[in-house]
């Protein structure tokens, strides 16, 4: 496998990315990926996935999310909306590579909002050809609200509107640390070291402001317009990344999908637990979705019925002979 680091703009910020390759030369199907809550694109958790798909011939690009890591930003302001705009210009930026089968992009997502992202973003860019989710957030408000008693969510909500009091008052909003006061972790979150070795550079200060992107996160909608196909990965009992948000994107979704749920493990646990099981079931869907359309079949049996549309690669055609 070969690793190379790359950049490119994303609203004007400069964006840092790995960009991993099979040795032999492309042009590959390729892999973006977004990191998981306040995760970097280095992370050594990353590095098999990678592995298993530039075997199986894919190209990987993951990124650091603006003003994080190596990338260019507001250091350590957490926005979906703006890791959405990251993920689109990732796959804008791998068109423009003369190594990359330009339709032949699939997203792979992991950790939480990097579950969601894929989500969002295989719903808004129909480049995406495939997606896979794994253990994902699907309602931003649910899950911080979830990791919360009653009367701390009040709380925190009531602190939510006062710093929005503060900010229009004075213009300064308060800093909190965002994996202790927006975040709340688990006691598995407190004893891992599954994330080790990027934990002392992720951001410790963030404008509590940041809460008001989570709570307004929403892939559960984007799941239910979603057409493209979807692999979805889930921790049963999970405290962290409730067990009910993967399920609910699955039965959500619209298009071609798949749901495995991971049992008697954790939340972090899993990552090595089902390694061997799930891998292969990644990859196969990618292989199987991510491929470059050579035939576009456009069908209409009836007026009533409507028109269905399929695809078909070369490749495709060659196996079924």
């Amino acid at each position: 496998m070969q690793t190379t680091p790359v950049s490119f703009f994303s609203e004007g910020s400069r964006i840092s990315a790995i960009w991993r390759t099979p040795d032999h030369d492309g042009p590959y199907r390729a892999i973006v990926q977004g990191p998981g809550w306040l995760g970097l694109k280095d992370a050594k958790l990353y590095v098999r996935y990678h592995e298993a798909l530039v075997a199986a011939g894919f190209a990987v690009l993951v990124i650091d999310y603006r003003g994080f890591g190596d990338s260019d930003g507001d250091r350590g302001y957490l926005s979906p909306a703006w890791q959405l705009q990251d993920l689109v210009n990732a796959v804008t930026y791998l068109t423009t590579r003369d190594d990359v089968i330009a339709d032949a992009i699939g997203v792979f997502g992991t950790g939480g909002t990097g579950g969601g992202n894929a989500v969002l973003l295989a719903d808004v860019d129909p480049r995406v050809k495939a997606a896979v989710s794994q253990v994902p957030v699907a309602d931003g408000e649910d899950w911080l609200h979830r990791m919360r008693s009653e009367y701390e969510w009040l709380d925190f909500q009531k602190s939510l509107d006062d710093d929005r009091r503060r900010r229009v008052t004075t213009g300064e909003g308060r800093i909190v640390h965002p994996r202790e006061e927006i975040m709340i972790p688990t006691a598995e979150r407190r004893a891992t070291t599954i994330k080790a070795d990027v934990d002392d550079r992720i951001p410790s200060a963030v404008p509590l402001a940041c809460a008001e992107g989570i709570i307004a996160y929403r892939p559960i909608d984007a799941a239910a317009r979603l057409t493209t196909p979807l692999l979805v990965i889930g921790v049963e009992g999970d405290a962290t990344t409730p067990t009910d948000h993967a399920e609910a994107l699955y039965e959500a979704a619209r298009g071609p999908k798949q749901l495995i749920m991971q049992r008697h493990t954790t939340h972090y646990a899993a990552y090595d637990t089902y390694w061997e099981q799930t891998t292969p079931v990644i990859v196969g869907w990618f292989d199987t979705h991510v491929r470059p359309a050579h035939l576009i079949h456009r069908t209409t049996p009836s007026p009533a019925i409507g028109e269905s549309i399929q695809t078909e690669s070369v490749q495709e055609q060659e196996v079924a002979r």
